[in-house]
């Protein structure tokens, strides 16, 4: 059964919603403000999260910048009141895969649920990403040129799987700074994301000088991919 997280503080739509979803087979656990969310979120994994942006102690805004941070693929549906282009644009900005804006139809809204559903679980079916000669295998964290295995850091590692997971899209700095951690949970500073990139490309380009996978956009990013 698909487990869904409403983050909701209004009763109404959280009794006709839990109603209308279970249903539909899913089922459906409840947090009422910023501070239930954080905590159910700790204590259990969900496949999708329905999130209001205003509640009472806090910003659905921020919930899901914490969650995009996260080493997770939880897929986040953004339910509100708050219609303005300005709000659905940093929505959809930060991470978030739909925003429904109140009031909504409920079976528009079960079908977008299915529709992000269908597309992380297509997502978490490919194992393997092949750019030129490199290929990551997701499912065992090793990366390969040609036959040979490229052993990576950790850190080297995520970022080289960030890269290319969004295969020929600009990937900014600002991106990958806000993603990335080291291993000990220190922020990464623009200085020494340069470095890590210096060292991935050393082991996976055939002439790190002129780079051919992870291409720089000067001034901007990286791109890879053509």
């Amino acid at each position: 059964m698909i487990n869904l997280l409403l983050v909701e503080d209004n009763e109404t739509i959280i009794t006709g919603l839990t109603y209308a979803l279970s249903q539909e087979s899913f089922e459906v656990d409840v947090a009422r403000t910023a501070y239930e969310t954080r905590q159910k979120l700790q204590r259990q994994s969900y496949d999708l999260l329905i999130l209001d942006v205003s509640l009472p102690d806090g910003d659905g805004f921020e919930i899901c910048k914490e969650v995009k941070k996260k080493d997770i693929e939880l897929p986040i549906i953004f339910l509100t009141a708050k219609d303005e282009e300005k709000d659905v644009v940093l929505g959809l900005e930060i991470g978030a895969d739909d925003y429904v804006i109140k009031p909504f139809r409920t079976k528009e809204l079960i079908s977008r649920i299915r529709t992000v559903l269908r597309r992380y679980h297509k997502k978490e079916e490919k194992s393997t990403i092949q750019i030129k000669d490199v290929t990551i295998d997701l499912a065992k964290a090793e990366v390969y040129k040609g036959k040979s295995q490229v052993i990576l850091t950790a850190l080297e590692y995520k970022i080289l799987v960030m890269l290319f997971q969004n295969q020929n899209r600009l990937i900014t700095r600002e991106q990958l700074l806000d993603k990335i951690w080291d291993v000990a949970g220190n922020f990464v500073n623009d200085n020494t994301l340069t470095v890590y990139i210096k060292r991935i490309r050393e082991k996976i380009e055939n002439n790190p000088a002129e780079p051919e996978i992870i291409k720089t956009i000067r001034g901007i990013g990286y791109k890879v991919g053509e």
